[in-house]
This record gives structure tokens, sequence and C-alpha cells, in this order.
């Protein structure tokens, strides 16, 4: 038997809930999952038209360009800003994480990522010999950065700080008092940023507290990454990007590296490319009814968990997830689980994102009406 790397888990065994999970499915019994994040499960369905745009004939010839297709370089950019010569396209977010660590990280290399957040970053980091340190966002202060966990996390193997805005599961925009303070700091220790945006379009309000886009926002070295998979709830088309932004010095020996990593994967299959100005321009048909689902759900938390049923809906800026603090007479893994067991009603542990302290459910925002209802009144049953 070959040893294994390193970087891939030493088990695999499943956590209480999801071998709680696995049990009703087995025994037959029903689950009302108000975690969804699918929209391809949530029944917003993407009309059938858009599969036309696969069929443009110049996918049948293979064209290879390290950076992805001109064309939908070009789209991109007319959206979401940037030049098309900085922006790089990926099969998704996940790889363009990926292609950052390798360009900017050593083995045993570090980079700052905020929590609570995705959990996938310790599995993407861990990948690339990289290590996932954590800053926090402070919930008494609208989840905004702990400039001071950043200053005592920073070491000499760090090499960039990774934001997510909105972020998920929180829902909480960087906020723009912040941005100097993050400019400074990533200047002062010589850092790149790393901006995960792909929730961006869908803000609940708009204000000038609210960070935008961060393309072409900062002098300092700065990814930002978006894909198809939330601004067009297309996350089988398998489509991401990233743009690269900063001073003229400070990207032009980035893009050659760059453009080295990509020859050496080319991952995003010709039709796609091919179809994603289309796609991109029907966006606001494509996020409609998200938008009126995310709406739906978020209006419902508010009336079915008032501030006297003792389980507070902490108001997200945007994003698809919802984060429900419940009183501390259990565990968030016995909340999970007894909501589980007794009303067949699944909402996710904050631990699985990493939340300082307890009690946290995580719901997502995207679940049938009739499931996030359902789990409300359990909740305060």
């Amino acid at each position: 038997m070959p040893s294994f790397s390193s970087r891939t888990p030493a088990s695999f065994a499943p956590n209480a809930l999801t071998r709680a999970i696995g049990e009703r499915r087995r025994e037959g019994l029903p689950i009302l999952d108000a975690t969804e994040s699918n929209p391809t499960r949530a029944g917003i369905i993407a009309p059938q038209s858009l599969l036309e745009a696969l069929r443009d004939p110049r996918a049948l010839h293979y064209n290879p360009t390290a950076n992805g297709l001109l064309e939908a370089r070009e789209a991109i950019a007319a959206r979401y800003g940037g030049h098309p010569d900085n922006i790089f396209l990926t099969s998704s977010t996940s790889e363009s994480y990926s292609w950052l660590f390798k360009l900017l990280c050593e083995p045993g290399d570090e980079v700052l990522v905020p929590t609570p957040s995705y959990p996938l970053f310790d599995c993407l980091a861990r990948l690339e010999s990289v290590r996932a340190t954590p800053y926090l966002l402070t919930k008494e202060d609208q989840w905004r950065i702990d400039i001071h966990s950043l200053y005592e996390a920073v070491s000499p193997q760090t090499k960039a700080v990774v934001l997510v805005n909105p972020n998920n599961p929180t829902g909480s925009y960087v906020k723009t008092d912040q941005l100097g303070l993050l400019d400074e700091f990533c200047a002062r220790h010589e850092l790149a940023l790393i901006v995960d945006e792909v929730f961006l379009d869908y803000a609940f309000r708009t204000d000038h507290y609210l960070a935008p886009s961060f393309v072409g926002r900062s002098s300092g070295l700065t990814f930002t990454l978006n894909g198809l998979s939330k601004p067009a709830g297309l996350p089988q088309m398998k489509l991401g990007w990233f743009t690269v932004s900063g001073t003229k010095a400070g990207t032009e020996p980035v893009r050659p590296r760059l453009e080295w990593i990509a020859d050496s994967y080319l991952p995003v299959c010709a039709p796609v490319q091919y179809a994603a100005r289309a796609w991109l321009e029907a966006l606001p048909d494509l996020q409609r009814p998200i938008r009126a689902r995310i709406a739906s759900g978020l209006a419902l938390l508010r009336r079915e968990l008032p501030g006297e049923s003792g389980c507070s809906l902490l108001e997200p800026e945007g994003g698809w997830t919802a984060v429900i603090e419940v009183p501390r007479t259990r565990t968030e893994e016995d909340w999970a689980l007894t909501l589980l067991n007794q009303d067949g009603v699944l909402l996710q542990p904050g631990f699985f994102y990493d939340f300082h302290r307890e009690a946290f459910l995580v719901a997502g925002l995207l679940s049938d009406p009739h499931v996030l209802r359902a789990a409300c009144r359990a909740l305060i049953r």
C-alpha cells in the first residue's frame, strides 16, 4: 500500500450530523433541508434557451489561450470592470484560489482568511501546502474586520489576505471605513489582497458603508474573484474568473507567471467560453427569480423569528445565507441534531463556519419557504 500525501485528510469519518442525516435517509424518513444553496435544486431553473449559446460552431476548433477566450474576457470586463488583458478564466472560484496560492506562496507559507467564513479555505490551502490562518470578523461590530486580529495573525510567512465581500455565511460586506486600514496593513507587510465577490450582486441595501467591488480600487496588488455559479445561478457551467489590478509596476511581473500557470491547465471548455457573453447579457433575467426567492426567505425569517422568540435573526447585508443566534442552553451540534431527529429539519451548526463562540445556526435563503417556516417553528418549539 503506498503512502498518501499529508495534503489529504488522515480520516474521512463523518461527523455526528452527517451520520444522523444518513440514518434518516436509510430509514426513509423525510428531511426538510433549510440549508439549500443550489439554485438548480431550489426550483430556480434557467430557461432552456440558454443552451443555444453552447451550439457555437467555433467550439469545434481548438484554439487554446492561456488566460481564456478574449470574447469572454471582454464580456466580463463590460459587466464587472477591469481590463480584459488582466482577466483570467478558470473552471471555478476554487480553482482561482488554487492558482493564486501557487502564484504567491511557497510550501509552508500562509494566507490570512476571515472567520467565520466559508469552510473550504482550509481545504484549498492545504492542497497547495499552504496554511490558512484565521483573522476575526466581530459580530458585535456588524461583522467588521478586527484589524487588531490581522496584526496578531501576520507573520513573515504571510503572503496574502483573503476577503469575502459579502461574506458567507454572515452576509456582511467589508465596511468602507476600514478600506484605508486594510491598504495600510497590506502595504506595510507587502501582502496581496484576494477578494471573493461571488455574492456581490446580491446586496439587500446599497449605501456608502458597504464596500463595492475591489476591481481597480486599490493601488496594492489585488485579485478579485467571481464566476457564473452565483451571479447567474449556473454552478454546473463551471466558469470562474479573477481580475488582476494594482499599479503597473505591481501587476507587470504577475501576468507572465499567471499565464504560465494557466497554460499548464487550460481548464475551461470551449463551448462555455463562447457562451459566456450571452449568459452574462442574460444576468438580469437569471437573477430575478433568485432575488425574489432570497427576499421571500429573508422576509419569512423576520416574521417567524420575532425578538421575543429567543431566536434572533442576524440581519445580513447580502448573499444567500442567514445566521440565526439561538440560546446557549445547548451546543450548536445538539441544536442541529435535536431539530433533525425530532422534527426532520436540517440547519447547519455555526462551527461548520468557525464561529468564535456558541450558538449559531445557518439557513439557506434559497430554501423552500415552507421548509424555512417549518424550521423556524421547530426552533421556537
